[in-house]
């Protein structure tokens, strides 16, 4: 991957990006920088396995658009090209798990908006709500069987005009900080309400595939939760707040004191 413009943030501003994948290495993503004759490269050793995982949740989506839009300089076995196709693609069973993923970080950074402007910090609750309206774009892409690319704003303004058209007002509005926000809260928390259920099918999937109510353990440490696990406090609590999922009560030793279990409405 070549530097295209002077400052080229898609290649940390080196000259070159060299991306090696390999099967094994000590060190699963190892980066070393070299110069040569005035150009600055950076070259990046990844592994097979942890480039996978990343592929699964589109994570470090910088590394995976080297790859979409880099130049195939070796491969063997067409590896290289056919990685680039899939990355283009998003197949079914990758895609609920990849929406899930981004509604997590969604209502997880929603939230923080939500608490930031009640205590007043309106430039902070401002920076939050333009991270949330980015999940949301990005949600969006995956929804339509699209890989995002790192300018999802481009992408989403052929694909949905309503989410566009948040951001827009957001960035380009001339009323005070402090309106901006109270705005796009009310209306990034209709847009996120409406598509919550089919964003968050791959967790009502699992836990609908088992006739009990869940804890909240049992759901954290499940295998296929694992890629969303550290914004699952949040989606739970948004998901009983909206009456996707409810909440029971299971006795436990010390009398009036009950373990909260979930299960889909």
């Amino acid at each position: 991957m070549k530097k295209k413009k002077r400052n080229s943030p898609f290649t940390d501003n080196m000259d070159i990006i060299l991306l090696v994948i390999v099967n094994n290495a000590q060190v699963p993503w190892d980066v070393k920088h070299y110069e040569k004759e005035d150009e600055i490269a950076a070259v990046h050793i990844l592994t097979h396995p942890l480039l996978m995982k990343w592929v699964d949740v589109r994570k470090y989506h910088k590394v995976l658009d080297w790859i979409v839009n880099g130049t195939v300089l070796f491969e063997r076995d067409e590896y290289v090209t056919t990685l680039k196709q899939e990355l283009q693609k998003s197949p079914n069973n990758k895609k609920e798990l990849r929406k899930a993923v981004e509604f997590g970080k969604l209502i997880k950074s929603y939230n923080e908006a939500e608490v930031l402007y009640e205590t007043f910090q309106y430039k902070d609750a401002y920076s939050r709500i333009v991270h949330s309206l980015h999940y949301l774009a990005r949600l969006t892409i995956i929804d339509r069987g699209i890989y995002p690319e790192v300018t999802v704003w481009n992408q989403v303004k052929h694909l949905d005009i309503e989410v566009y058209k948040l951001y827009e007002e957001l960035v380009e509005s001339k009323e005070e900080i402090k309106q901006r926000v109270q705005l796009m809260l009310i209306a990034t928390d209709f847009v996120i309400s409406t598509r919550a259920r089919t964003s968050i099918k791959h967790l009502l999937d699992i836990m609908k595939s088992k006739n009990i109510a869940w804890t909240y353990a049992d759901l954290k440490f499940h295998s296929e939760i694992t890629p969303y696990s550290s914004y699952l406090t949040s989606m739970i609590f948004y998901l009983t707040k909206k009456g996707i999922i409810q909440t029971l009560y299971k006795t436990t030793n010390e009398k009036g004191v009950y373990q909260r279990i979930y299960q889909v409405k």
